[in-house]
């Protein structure tokens, strides 16, 4: 589950995205914009700074914008610098391994198979989005949500 820190990294991200004509976009409009805690997303946007993802200008006519491309900054990036591990159980991150301690094989592990097939489409679906992706999405009709189980056959 992505952290409410990431959540609103993402949010205020794509704000900019919808408005880069603006020449910079202030912490205090984006945080009225997307209901986020202006301390909280000072911390955000610095982190997204220092990753060369955005760039900020000091002064009157100061704040943020987006320091490359929209369609070159993928979400998977955004989540690894903000998340760091996007794997849901520690014995299958590629990144930020740890060993569960509870199977007496990783190899033949049903739970760490399962949950390593997961990861590998999440990243798979992940850096092959980016923020453009993402502001593409927001103009689709909505869609309903519906359960899959890709493990399950199809009956017939």
């Amino acid at each position: 589950m992505l952290s409410k820190k990431c959540q609103y990294a993402l949010h205020a991200l794509l704000y900019m995205v919808e408005h880069e004509e603006s020449d910079r976009l202030t912490i205090h409009e984006i945080a009225e914009r997307k209901n986020i805690p202006k301390k909280f997303l000072e911390n955000i946007l610095i982190n997204l700074k220092n990753a060369g993802i955005l760039g900020s200008k000091k002064g009157k006519f100061g704040g943020y914008y987006l320091k490359r491309k929209p369609a070159e900054v993928s979400v998977l990036e955004v989540i690894r610098l903000i998340d760091g591990a996007v794997a849901m159980l520690p014995c299958v991150s590629l990144n930020f391994y740890q060993s569960c301690g509870r199977c007496e094989n990783e190899a033949t592990c049903s739970i760490n198979r399962l949950f390593s097939a997961v990861r590998d489409e999440t990243l798979k679906i992940l850096s092959g989005s980016s923020l453009s992706d993402l502001q593409h999405l927001s103009l689709l009709p909505p869609v309903t949500p519906q359960p899959v189980n890709p493990l399950a056959e199809e009956k017939v």
